[in-house]
């Protein structure tokens, strides 16, 4: 087994988004990690308050997009444990599905710009690399379902991908 840098632990989320007509909901990040690229909206949970991973991403929807759902409106579609992204930190992410649809495009805030996107189109944005086979292949494999993923992320290594579990 490859030896796990000591490193800061993070739990975030991210929450997939869909216009009235299926089209993806993306932001165009301004801020590390993930500078530039394109991503769901999401974001870090506030352990110290004791946030739940359902209640950051009812908390981040507001915030980003300024639409009110409840934790009724999402999937738990699975999570993914990262280690040593981007050589930084570990993460813990939890990937939701919102049965709500957005309407409009979202005006832009400090984190970045929105935009919407086919899914086909979003293999040709600049997206973070490990996202490629990470996130998107499990989006379209497990968004009605569930699946438990482990990656190891180190830097100047290929990208280790383990299914814990797939329902």
């Amino acid at each position: 087994m490859t030896e796990i840098a000591t490193l800061p632990f993070k739990i975030s989320v991210l929450v997939f988004l869909r216009s009235e007509d299926g089209r993806l909901l993306l932001i165009q990040r301004r801020k590390a990690p993930n500078l530039g690229c394109w991503s769901p909206i999401g974001g870090k949970l506030e352990m110290a308050l004791g946030e739940s991973p359902f209640e950051c991403a009812v908390r981040e929807v507001h915030e980003e997009v300024q639409l009110k759902i409840a934790t009724d409106d999402l999937h738990l579609f699975g999570y993914v444990s990262e280690k040593s992204f981007e050589g930084s930190g570990h993460w813990l992410m939890f990937l939701f599905d919102c049965k709500v649809t957005i309407s409009a495009l979202p005006p832009e805030i400090d984190e970045g710009h929105f935009a919407f996107f086919t899914r086909e189109a979003i293999n040709t944005l600049a997206i973070p690399p490990s996202d490629h086979q990470l996130v998107w292949p499990y989006y379209d494999s497990h968004r009605k379902r569930f699946v438990a993923l482990r990656a190891d992320c180190h830097p100047g290594q290929e990208l280790e991908i383990v299914v814990e579990q797939s329902l």
